[in-house]
């Protein structure tokens, strides 16, 4: 293990807290790893020891974010998450692999997946476009936090008004997944799309009311005027 992580597990465990730790495991349904760090806090640490090691190749900064994933413990995949999106100049579309390789082996709870996907998923998609063929694999996965990372990896794009067909195509490919995990996923992403595209969204929506999970169909329309919501959620 490298002296970098290694002070780094230092610190975080010295900065760690029973009682946010507690807190933060009713968060979730799953049995998830925690130190116990307020976010700001795990935030600062990161950059701190971010700026140790910046003057390192991608590769290594990759290799580093990967011992952190590997320890499933939330605060290190959220330092890992934060260390690969600082490195987004350098982006290339292989290192899209890297980032699908963490999603379906290391992520088991929404807040790792929601951090890595909004991110630097998102990044390299937007950078490289054609990488959403990658995504729509993604929704055929038969893990839970692959099939979510394929929706939440667009919400940032979707909200600047991007790949809305893509969206939709996507949409279609998880419309009937009953994890509800997956449902809000992509609820989310249509939610977002809708910022920049009320109109489509809302016209989407009417679609596939009849079949779209409810879940996922609140999460869609949450942003829209009350008007619409009355009509999308008419039985």
């Amino acid at each position: 293990m490298s002296e970098i992580i290694k002070n780094l597990r230092s610190e975080l465990i010295s900065n760690s807290d029973e009682k946010t730790k507690l807190s933060g495991e009713r968060f979730f349904k799953e049995k998830i790893r925690l130190y116990g760090i307020k976010s700001a806090v795990v935030g600062k640490i990161s950059n701190d020891f971010f700026k140790l090691i910046q003057d390192k190749n991608k590769s290594s900064i990759i290799l580093l974010c990967e011992e952190l994933w590997k320890s499933q413990i939330m605060e290190e995949s959220f330092v890992a998450c934060d260390w690969s999106y600082k490195i987004k100049k350098q982006y290339e579309p292989s290192d899209f692999k890297v980032f699908e390789k963490w999603v379906d082996t290391y992520i088991n709870n929404w807040a790792s997946c929601d951090t890595l996907c909004n991110h630097t998923v998102g990044t390299i998609v937007e950078m490289y476009p054609e990488l959403i063929s990658g995504l729509k694999k993604w929704a055929r996965s038969e893990n839970r936090w692959v099939k979510r990372g394929s929706a939440v990896s667009l919400i940032v794009p979707a909200r600047r008004g991007q790949f809305l067909a893509d969206i939709f195509e996507i949409a279609d490919i998880l419309h009937s997944d009953k994890d509800d995990m997956v449902q809000k996923g992509y609820g989310w992403m249509l939610k977002a799309a809708s910022q920049a595209h009320q109109k489509e969204v809302f016209d989407y929506v009417i679609r596939k009311k009849t079949t779209m999970p409810r879940t996922a169909l609140r999460y869609a329309i949450e942003k829209m005027p009350s008007e619409l919501k009355i009509i999308a959620m008419a039985k």
